[in-house]
Formats: C-alpha cells, sequence, structure tokens
C-alpha cells in the first residue's frame, strides 16, 4: 500500500526558511513518478488547493507558482523515494497546509499535510 508522509512544517516568521520533506513507501517505482506540493488554506476545500510546485521523475524538469517562484525550490532524491520543498523569505500569505501528491497513471496519492504558519 502506497503512503504519503510530508514533514517538516511550523511556526516560522516572514522572512524565515523551512524545508518539507516527503517520503514515499510503498512504491518501488518511485522515481517513475511526477510529484507535487499543493497548499490549503482555511475555507478552500479540497479540490481549491493551490499547486506550489511539481517535478517530474527525473527531476530535470519544474513547475512554480507565480507566486514563489524565486522562493521554493522543489527536488527530489530518487534513491531515497523523498521529495523536498525548499521554501526559503515566507510571507504571511505562504501560511497553510501543504501536501504532497504522488501522481500515478491510475491513482493520485495524497499526504495528510504539514501545517506551515508564518507570523508577520
Amino acid at each position: 500500500q502506497v503512503q504519503v508522509e510530508e514533514s517538516g512544517g511550523g511556526l516560522v516568521q516572514a522572512g524565515d526558511s523551512v524545508m518539507l520533506s516527503c517520503v514515499v513507501s510503498g512504491r518501488r517505482t518511485f522515481d517513475k513518478y511526477a510529484m507535487g506540493w499543493f497548499r490549503q488554506v482555511p475555507g478552500k476545500e479540497r479540490e481549491e488547493r493551490e499547486c506550489v510546485a511539481t517535478i517530474n521523475y527525473s527531476g530535470d524538469t519544474t513547475y512554480y507558482t507565480d507566486s514563489v517562484k524565486g522562493r521554493f525550490t522543489i527536488s527530489r532524491d530518487n534513491a531515497k523515494n523523498t521529495v523536498y520543498l525548499q521554501m526559503n523569505s515566507l510571507k504571511p500569505e505562504d501560511a497553510a497546509v501543504y501536501y504532497c501528491k504522488l501522481e500515478t497513471a491510475n491513482n493520485d496519492y495524497w499526504g495528510q499535510g504539514t501545517q506551515v504558519t508564518v507570523s508577520s
């Protein structure tokens, strides 16, 4: 059974940096699939989660939503079945629950999320 687990969130001050990690277990072909980081703020439904960043299976193609370009970096270590989101220069509007998603041809697998709170 595939499990996706995020970690690394917490309470930080504006301008600080945080690295989120996402470990995928139960999937021996992790390196064949794209991964993504999404975030959800209070009042938004699951379907309204914002796609923050994605990375392809090999790590050489990435996407960022405009609001995080130049501040966030997504990366992956296929040997560790792990994807990372380095978040620098955090702003109060970055506060959200951050979710990791594994995208396969037949299913998407989500983690339980990790809270990032940014104080101004």
